[in-house]
């Protein structure tokens, strides 16, 4: 399938925050800055992290959701569903996986998107912490996440009924456990979607002196992928998805910003995978800078996208929701 970009009209059903009516340039400048707190190369990953948990505690909590603490093998997690239901579905679920650098992210910062696609999904999402920078280096994070997507299975659900999403590093996570697990010969999920992720740490095709409009920069993926790699022998080529066999891998949606520079490197993913014979859509949106995806509340743009990952996710599940 082509690149698309994307001018799309529904809505998730999502919580809204209670300034929505102020103007918008005021509200993507507010998600701008706290983003661009958690991209700051002058402050060290705790600070970062401190900062950007700081400002996302200001923003709405989900609505219209219930909510359990999960211990998935050792994982730390929520599952959340609709809640019109008393219980979890128990038959489609989510993976989500958050971005935030590696260092940052929480359950609390990515409950109100993981909420978004389970309404949106009909499905029960297990919005996993795992494990952050500087303590814990590759492949803890993929570790995680694959005892997290194993959980799923053990817990009832089909491996045709689970999408992994992930946003920022949360994509690159993403790729990398369902990499793995397809290389144990096991149950691969019914697809992934993979929302601005990071997909080349070398930042080949980023611009030496580029940064789009919250700071992303070829700078800043050098130093959080020579975090990640961790011993001198792990290079930033091995921790980079764009350099994997993606032969059998499932359906993907790949969605970045066209504004994003990041963009280029995702294209290349995609050429690849399309190379690979791999079912895959990328989707360029326009006006959507990294992570925007967090403020569906705040921004028409996040909220579209952000629909359109959910009825992928739909169009891949085996057991499909009731329209």
């Amino acid at each position: 399938m082509a690149c698309l970009l994307l001018a799309l009209s529904p809505m998730i059903d999502i919580a809204r925050a209670d300034d929505a009516s102020a103007p918008t340039y005021d509200l993507r400048s507010r998600a701008t800055e706290i983003i661009a707190r958690l991209l700051d190369d002058k402050a060290d990953f705790g600070d970062r992290k401190r900062r950007f948990e700081e400002a996302m505690r200001a923003t709405p909590q989900p609505t219209r959701v219930q909510i359990r603490q999960v211990d998935a093998d050792g994982v730390e997690g929520e599952l959340i569903w609709p809640a019109r239901l008393h219980h979890p579905l128990g038959k489609r679920a989510i993976l989500f996986l958050h971005g935030g650098g590696f260092y940052g992210g929480s359950l609390r910062s990515h409950r109100n998107i993981a909420a978004s696609f389970a309404k949106a999904t009909s499905a029960d999402v297990l919005l996993i912490e795992y494990r952050l920078l500087p303590q814990y280096r590759f492949p803890r994070q993929v570790n995680d996440a694959l005892t997290a997507f194993r959980w799923l299975l053990e817990s009832g659900y089909e491996a045709g009924n689970i999408v992994v999403i992930g946003d920022s590093v949360g994509g690159t996570l993403a790729l990398q456990m369902s990499l793995r697990q397809i290389a144990t010969n096991a149950e691969k999920p019914a697809a992934v979607i993979a929302i601005s992720p990071i997909v080349d740490f070398e930042g080949a095709a980023v611009p030496a002196d580029g940064k789009d409009e919250v700071s992303v920069s070829r700078e800043w993926l050098q130093q959080v992928g020579k975090e990640y790699a961790g011993k001198a022998s792990t290079s930033l080529q091995q921790v980079s998805p764009i350099n994997n066999d993606y032969t059998g891998f499932p359906p993907v949606l790949l969605q970045v910003g066209d504004k994003e520079v990041l963009r280029g490197d995702v294209e290349r993913l995609f050429d690849k995978l399309k190379a690979a014979n791999v079912d895959t859509r990328l989707d360029v949106v326009p006006g959507l800078f990294h992570e925007a995806s967090l403020f569906p509340f705040w921004l028409d743009q996040a909220r579209r996208s952000n629909q359109h990952a959910a009825e992928f996710a739909m169009a891949h599940f085996t057991d499909k929701p009731a329209q």
